[in-house]
């Protein structure tokens, strides 16, 4: 199928679904006044969109996102790599990082309220540890496909590390690196609404969260809907440049 085809087919899905969700609701098989129809929900996000304090509720979330993401993206690779290239490191360190992401995150949010209290490092501290599991491991599974032959061939002809990470080892991992951080920015966007919803005074989080316990239910799922917006755009575009990157190694 081509790519418009493909395009064609996810929007008529999306559509589909809009569908049949008001059906539900306008047949009384789902309950209005637990779940909304579009026809409320999705002019209730455009107005959203036009509003000075969603949109600095927004702006704060986004802000947040953007900066554990541009702190946890170096760092997660880099230590991916070295875990991957370094057998000493990596017997001592792979195992650690296996069990903690195979741990739900969210256990360990009270302690980073203890630590860095409920405002925006918080938030972005968060983020970074949802996500760092997830880079790290793809890293490690990058490093681990670079073949030993490339590697060999290099040291023979008298490559230093830098110019072994730099030629050979980051153009054979990037495709899976990308990969890598389009699922460590899914995993970084759900840590900081998390957080959000759990203590905070500000943010999109925050608003899902007192329109849910004052029972908004217009506003909550038109809410929900800005957050899946946001982290859909965000996914696509990793995945636009992922596809990118594997037509270029290819």
């Amino acid at each position: 199928m081509s790519g418009a085809g493909r395009l064609s087919a996810q929007i008529g899905i999306v559509v589909g679904i809009f569908l049949a969700w008001e059906a539900a609701v306008q047949t009384g098989v789902a309950n209005p006044r637990i779940v909304p129809p579009p026809s409320q929900v999705l002019p209730m996000a455009l107005a959203m969109l036009g509003d000075p304090e969603v949109l600095h509720h927004l702006w704060i979330t986004s802000a947040q996102v953007m900066l554990a993401f541009v702190l946890v993206a170096p760092l997660g690779v880099a230590i991916g790599l070295l875990l991957g290239e370094s057998d000493y490191f990596g017997r001592a360190f792979k195992p650690f990082f296996y069990f903690v992401a195979s741990v739900p995150k969210s256990v360990f949010l009270p302690v980073f309220i203890l630590a860095f209290g409920i405002g925006f490092t918080q938030k972005v501290a968060f983020g970074m540890f949802q996500a760092i599991f997830v880079l790290v491991i793809s890293a490690i599974a990058a490093a681990d496909s670079v073949s030993a032959d490339y590697l060999k061939m290099a040291r023979a002809y008298g490559a230093s590390r830098r110019q072994i990470y730099q030629d050979i080892y980051l153009p054979a991992m990037l495709p899976v690196i990308v990969e890598g951080l389009r699922l460590g920015m899914i995993f970084n966007i759900t840590g900081v609404l998390f957080a959000e919803m759990y203590v905070s005074r500000a943010g999109l989080g925050h608003l899902v969260a007192n329109w849910g316990m004052s029972f908004e239910m217009v506003k909550l799922f038109a809410g929900i809907l800005l957050a899946a917006v946001l982290s859909i755009a965000v996914n696509e575009s990793l995945r636009w440049y992922e596809k990118r990157i594997g037509a270029w190694r290819g």
